[in-house]
């Protein structure tokens, strides 16, 4: 019986010949949700303030699109950073409902609603974090844009639990036919 099939989840297995004891299971559920709660804390620091990021991106629009005028550049540099806001948040959700479940195969609302509230918290603090850095400055709407990736991020993954529920309990007809097929002879 494979991995898949018994419920449990193959990124918890450590490579053949490691000792468990040198990587807690807490650890191996959560390391990548803290290596990039780690990755949201660098962006909100000064080297990406939109001073910063403005100096490698705004040359590279005005490179790609030649006609585009100083203020056009601006505001799809502006849409640029808002728009990490909200992939940062996406990722970090999914990454969050992944720790959260373990080696659970399902879902779970609780779950989703921990991630959620975890994800929408750290936004809210990664925002007081950013007074205090000379060259950013805190933001509700940015939190809001912070926790509606987060919320994109679990109603898709509700949706592909559900649509992966729904086809392993309904093969498709041509295994349907293949099995009466098979029944019949």
């Amino acid at each position: 019986m494979s991995d898949l099939e018994s419920g449990r989840n193959p990124s918890y297995q450590l490579a053949e010949g490691q000792d468990r004891r040198l990587f807690p299971g807490w650890l191996r559920a959560w390391w990548p949700a803290l290596l990039w709660a780690c990755l949201i804390s660098v962006f909100s620091t000064d080297w990406f303030s939109a001073e910063h990021t403005s100096r490698v991106i705004e040359p590279a629009l005005a490179w790609l699109f030649p006609a585009w005028n100083e203020s056009q550049i601006h505001l799809i540099h502006h849409y640029i950073r808002k728009s990490a806001h909200f992939t940062e948040y996406f990722i970090f959700c999914l990454l969050l409902y992944r720790s959260i479940r373990g080696a659970g195969d399902r879902w779970r609302w609780s779950w989703a609603l921990a991630a959620l509230s975890v994800a929408a918290g750290y936004a809210a603090l990664d925002e007081i974090h950013q007074v205090f850095v000379a060259s950013r400055s805190a933001s509700v709407f940015d939190c809001l844009i912070d926790s509606f990736g987060a919320s994109v991020a679990l109603a898709a993954l509700w949706l592909w639990f559900r649509w992966h529920s729904s086809s392993a309990q309904n093969p498709p007809r041509e295994r349907k036919a293949e099995r009466n097929l098979v029944d019949s002879s």
